[in-house]
């Protein structure tokens, strides 16, 4: 048996761009043979995986997964390309993420990709994700997760737009039944549509307030309309634009898009379904995923591209 040195696992990462634990393994199992742990890491598809790591992956799927009304999880897998985002074998690839995650006692995506795969144990989750890129032939990336238990209550999850947006709802609530349920998931549609980023005003930070009053303070001095203005009457249009942000912003403030007349609010929908249930009803927290959501795109220029190879 070969004694493998770190300075062999250096070599043997430079030339084929795979992991560490990727290339100690290989040379183990080479007797130290480069040559044939290049030849290991190619059929195994960690070289030919790793190469394509420096594209960009903003396509993908977000997928939810629920246990017993008490569990769920959300996660972002990406791809290359929408056309492998509605590949069968990507589907189900992301789907089994998600039953990870929802499993999963990590607390970041590093701890997720470092554990067991709970389809094969033998693999962990990230030696997983290269075994598909291999098979799929696109950089995939597992990017986030998120996962939440409620004992006093109940999660629902809805998603849309076949898995471009999966939203979690979280609520407390003493009473668990379909009315109650359809009701959250309501608010799980209204989220997907609205994109709030609170669930209150109550949750805003004075940061974020502060940091808003004074983008509206420069707006309003840019507005002719206003120059001139009394302070008292500036302070006043600030704030009420600022309010009418938060209306905006926080879940519970927006009016409730199915209501039949457009005027009630969320929190007035959430009065209506407790107290038409009995129950102590409260919306506690919300996750929202949208795929490629901060993710900047490469946009390829062909001409520019044609021109450069031919020297123009």
């Amino acid at each position: 048996m070969a004694n493998i040195t770190a300075a062999m696992v250096k070599e043997l990462r430079e030339m084929t761009g795979a992991g560490m634990m990727d290339c100690k393994k290989a040379l183990g199992e080479t007797d130290g043979d480069m040559d044939a742990a290049v030849e290991f890491l190619r059929k195994n598809g960690q070289a030919k995986a790793e190469k394509k790591a420096g594209r960009i992956a903003a396509e993908g799927l977000c997928y939810v997964v629920v246990k017993d009304d008490k569990t769920a999880a959300v996660v972002e897998v990406n791809s290359e390309t929408d056309f492998v985002a509605k590949n069968e074998e990507f589907q189900k690839f992301v789907s089994a993420v998600a039953e990870q995650a929802v499993c999963s006692d990590a607390s970041d995506i590093d701890a997720l990709l470092a554990e067991s795969w709970n389809q094969d144990t033998s693999k962990t989750v990230k030696e997983a994700l290269v075994d598909k890129i291999a098979v799929i032939g696109e950089n995939l990336n597992i990017r986030r997760f998120e996962k939440i238990v409620e004992e006093e209550g109940c999660v629902v999850s809805y998603v849309h737009g076949g898995g471009r947006i999966g939203v979690i709802v979280d609520a407390r609530t003493d009473v668990v039944n379909d009315a109650v349920k359809e009701a959250l998931t309501n608010l799980a549609m209204q989220v997907a549509a609205l994109s709030p980023k609170y669930v209150s005003t109550e949750d805003v930070s004075e940061e974020y307030k502060a940091h808003e009053k004074e983008i509206l303070m420069a707006q309003i001095a840019n507005d002719p309309k206003m120059a001139g203005k009394p302070e008292k009457v500036i302070e006043g249009a600030v704030n009420g634009r600022l309010n009418k942000e938060l209306k905006e912003v926080c879940l519970l403030e927006q009016a409730y898009v199915k209501a039949e007349d457009g005027k009630q609010t969320v929190a007035q929908y959430v009065a209506q379904v407790a107290k038409e249930n009995g129950a102590n009803l409260t919306i506690k927290r919300f996750v929202r995923f949208e795929t490629g959501e901060g993710i900047e795109k490469k946009v390829d220029d062909f001409a520019a591209e044609v021109a450069a190879q031919a020297g123009m």
